[in-house]
């Protein structure tokens, strides 16, 4: 068996500049942080990112100063790593707004379902999938409209990427994956939408220790396995 271990910084020297990345996580909640640091570190450029948000900015005080760091993708916004960003929403981090009206962030945002359901198109080799989301909307400039029985629909396309960054809660040597509770979000659809696919473990165990009815990203579609908090 191949050793898919890797630490964080190999996975981010993996991700070369202008790459499209998968990024995981709701409201950071899922986002592999070791992997996001080392991007950071090694000064990753002209991403493009597709995820559920924009994670959270820094906090600063009354003078300035930043007290709280960014976390989650917020990470990558803030170091200028991003050249486009789709996403559901990017309320969380106002560093989005501020690149984006500067023009130095584009920025694309989708109907959180209508996205979930591109990736999974995008994994499944489809060409597509149809949603009333949108119809009548600004969310419908440029894309085709479809009639099903009287019903307009918006063809959505699928999305890929080069590569999927994770994070699982429970990983064993082989690559399944067990995510808790809400850290599932996009993570799923994505771990199966990408070429490359990197999983950040919380906690490794050894094969035939993770319950094959927990498993939720099979083995089969992990590349490589980074341990939390190994740089």
């Amino acid at each position: 068996m191949r050793d898919k271990f890797i630490t964080a910084k190999e996975a981010a020297a993996m991700i070369p500049d202008g790459a499209s990345v998968m990024v995981g996580g709701f409201m950071a909640n899922g986002t592999p942080e070791s992997i996001m640091d080392a991007l950071v570190e090694r000064n990753a450029k002209d991403l493009t990112v597709m995820c559920n948000d924009g994670g959270f900015g820094p906090v600063f005080d009354e003078e300035g100063k930043e007290v709280v760091g960014p976390k989650g993708n917020g990470k990558l916004i803030k170091n200028h790593s991003v050249k486009k960003l789709i996403a559901t929403h990017i309320g969380l981090n106002k560093q989005v707004a501020e690149q984006m009206n500067n023009g130095s962030l584009d920025v694309t945002l989708i109907p959180q379902g209508s996205m979930v359901e591109m990736i999974r198109a995008g994994g499944a080799g489809l060409g597509g999938v149809l949603t009333p989301t949108g119809v009548g909307t600004d969310v419908a400039e440029g894309k085709d409209v479809i009639t099903v029985d009287g019903k307009e629909y918006l063809l959505e396309k699928p999305l890929h990427a080069d590569f999927a960054v994770l994070r699982g809660n429970i990983v064993d040597r082989k690559g399944n994956v067990f995510y808790k509770g809400t850290t599932k979000n996009f993570q799923v659809a994505m771990a199966t939408a990408a070429d490359t696919v990197i999983v950040e473990a919380e906690k490794i165990v050894e094969i035939g220790e993770l319950d094959p009815d927990y498993v939720m990203t099979p083995f089969i579609f992990v590349d490589y396995i980074v341990v939390e908090g190994d740089k």
